[in-house]
């Protein structure tokens, strides 16, 4: 099965970067950054998320980000799936922060249950058979809105979003141009009809 090991952010300034995701979300181990090659504009096409246990830790998570040097796009507030914020970092990938409950059940941390990668494609059932050609499980499907894939023991969930929907959960515009700044590491190296780049970085076995 096709896993996820680290993702890879293209960054003005890898060290820069390590820090900023250190302090505000303690990453130092599930990323990787390398020095930005190719230019981009507008929406990169792709969020990540930190689900946590209670609102508490999405505002504990989302003060230590700001306070690092990220800037708000959305607020955390309560909405009909629970509670969260977007927030988008120094580099220019875009954070949210969320969590299914809506009350909390204990003091705040900084600790997050799954980091979650959301691509936003412009067919999900397109994108959706593509991935699973190349060794994904399919967990959750929800026609031509919403695929989420089963990685197994994969520190990093896959998620496939449309695009203009993942832009507007984000509070960005939707166009955008160049290069995604972003590569997924794992089991298996190819491009995906959206042109997110994945390179082999563990074994398969």
């Amino acid at each position: 099965m096709t896993s996820i090991d680290t993702i890879t952010l293209e960054v003005a300034d890898p060290a820069a970067a390590e820090r900023f995701y250190t302090d505000a979300f303690g990453l130092q181990d599930r990323l990787r950054f390398r020095a930005a090659q190719e230019p981009t504009s507008g929406f990169r096409g792709y969020t990540l998320s930190l689900t946590v246990a209670q609102p508490a830790d999405v505002d504990a998570l989302i003060d230590s980000a700001t306070r690092a040097g990220a800037t708000t796009l959305k607020p955390a507030a309560k909405s009909l799936w629970g509670y969260g914020g977007v927030v988008q970092a120094p580099d220019g990938a875009i954070w949210k922060v969320a969590t299914s409950a809506k009350k909390n059940i204990g003091p705040a941390t900084r600790t997050f249950d799954r980091l979650v990668l959301l691509l936003g494609v412009g067919d999900v059932a397109a994108s959706k058979r593509f991935y699973v050609e190349h060794g994904l499980d399919v967990g959750k499907s929800f026609g031509r809105m919403y695929v989420e894939f089963d990685t197994g023991e994969s520190p990093v969930r896959l998620g496939l979003y449309r695009r203009r929907a993942l832009a507007k959960d984000a509070d960005v515009a939707p166009e955008g141009s160049g290069s995604h700044r972003l590569t997924v590491g794992g089991t298996a190296s190819f491009t995906d009809p959206d042109g997110f780049a994945w390179e082999a970085t563990v074994s398969a076995n």
